[in-house]
């Protein structure tokens, strides 16, 4: 019996032990799974996050043929390109574009050039055989004037109608000549008017080849000056590279970068952008260069955004000057920007995560001793991770990272607050609503005295 009792005494033994590891079990999972934060006090930056990439803030332009429309090409192909980062003097080649259009061209007006070359000769010839036939006419026409003169000379003593026959063929003579002469400087104006016309396209496809040389001439692309290449990005956002088009509305192929002054050139979404102002100060982080760190400010906000490729939303362009100069940075580096927008001293400020929001308040699950509550707060501004407390929490309390079990039937504290916190946003919509009628009375006066100036007219 006593055998049996001790038997039954150890198996009791032995189950509360394992209810007791499985309870102790169960707390300490309890515990592992509640992450405990405190609430602390510091300077807390608000900052805007964006990535961007490095840009030299002056550079020279590598341009093709600057008269392409000139000679009526409008797109021109790259087939040769020197590697992007080659290091060029001036004059140094950089690129070759495809000349066949060009060429194409060239070989059309030399054509017409020549047969326009033949109709100009040929014109040429043409006037001056017709106009020598004009002037041998004349010579001969003056020859007979004068032989009329002689014969009226010599018939003076002859009869009255053989003088008056000599008068007449003189006359006649005299009227022939002069019709002569005046036929003659019409002929030599319709000449001259004909060459004109001729000389004219002459010189026009004349222009025409050797605009089509002086552009051949610059398909082969050198360097303007010393510095490094770094290829242009088209439309899209893609580089330029062997099989690119340039138009020639943009002909820019490289440019030379001036690395002694760099921009970061990133882009902040429309939310964000009315917080962004000129001259605030920046983080810059480069993505090659994880150690190293620099500072900046923002240099420029556009005033319109503009929709990325692949995007639905709307950005606006930043550009953030670099304070430091250093050898290591290249354009087209990636890099990481920290814009700060809001310094604030020695405030309360508690992680993200651990706030529960709706429509109407914001809370936190707040540890007071031994029970949890539901600690209604007042916040303010905020950055990636953590968020300003201005209301209903004190430094070194603790709070729940992650809900604890059975939220709901914990019990609210700090009504007051969401009490202070309504009655400031009906303040604050009833001091809209005001302004909205002072504007709009504001509105209706100046109409009215627009219609009496009006009517004063």
């Amino acid at each position: 019996m006593n055998k049996k009792k001790i038997i039954i005494i150890a198996i009791v033994a032995i189950a509360i032990l394992i209810a007791g590891i499985i309870i102790i079990r169960i707390i300490n999972t309890n515990k592992k799974s509640q992450i405990i934060v405190t609430v602390q006090k510091s300077d807390f930056e608000v900052i805007v996050t964006t990535t961007g990439e490095l840009k030299s803030e002056n550079f020279e332009q590598i341009k093709g043929p600057m008269e392409l429309r000139l000679i009526g090409v409008w797109n021109v192909k790259i087939t040769d390109l020197v590697p992007e980062g080659t290091l060029v003097d001036s004059g140094d080649y950089v690129a070759t574009l495809d000349r066949t259009e060009a060429t194409d061209k060239l070989k059309t007006v030399e054509g017409d050039l020549e047969k326009i070359q033949s109709q100009y000769t040929k014109t040429k010839l043409d006037t001056n055989l017709d106009l020598r036939a004009s002037r041998d006419e004349l010579v001969n026409l003056k020859y007979n004037l004068e032989e009329k003169k002689l014969v009226l000379d010599q018939s003076k003593y002859e009869p009255p109608a053989t003088i008056r026959q000599a008068e007449i063929d003189l006359e006649r003579a005299k009227r022939n000549f002069e019709q002569a002469v005046e036929n003659y400087q019409l002929k030599r104006k319709k000449a001259i008017a004909n060459m004109a016309e001729v000389s004219a396209g002459l010189n026009q496809e004349v222009l025409k080849r050797d605009n089509l040389l002086m552009v051949l001439d610059k398909f082969v692309i050198k360097a303007p000056k010393s510095g490094m290449v770094i290829y242009d990005k088209e439309w899209g956002g893609s580089k330029r590279k062997v099989g690119s088009t340039i138009s020639s509305w943009d002909p820019t192929v490289a440019t030379l970068p001036d690395l002694t002054t760099m921009v970061s050139k990133t882009y902040v979404n429309e939310i964000d952008i009315s917080k962004i102002k000129v001259g605030q100060t920046v983080k810059i982080g480069i993505d090659a260069f994880p150690g190293r760190s620099y500072t900046g400010k923002v240099k420029e906000v556009a005033n319109i955004g503009e929709q990325l490729p692949n995007t639905d939303a709307k950005v606006f362009e930043v550009l953030i000057k670099v304070d430091q100069t250093d050898s290591i940075l290249r354009p087209a580096m990636s890099t990481s920007n920290l814009i700060l927008i809001g310094l604030f001293k020695d405030v309360l400020n508690i992680p993200l995560d651990a706030i529960i929001s709706n429509d109407s308040m914001s809370y936190v699950y707040k540890i007071e001793g031994l029970k949890k509550v539901k600690q209604i707060i007042w916040v303010g501004e905020s950055n990636e991770n953590r968020i300003i407390v201005l209301k209903g929490l004190n430094e070194g309390d603790k709070l729940l990272l992650n809900p604890p079990e059975h939220p709901e039937k914990l019990k609210f504290t700090g009504l007051d607050i969401y009490d202070g916190i309504k009655k400031d946003r009906e303040l604050i919509k009833k001091k809209q609503a005001e302004q909205q009628k002072l504007n709009s009375n504001k509105k209706h006066v100046k109409k009215q005295q627009q219609v009496q100036i009006q009517v004063n007219k």
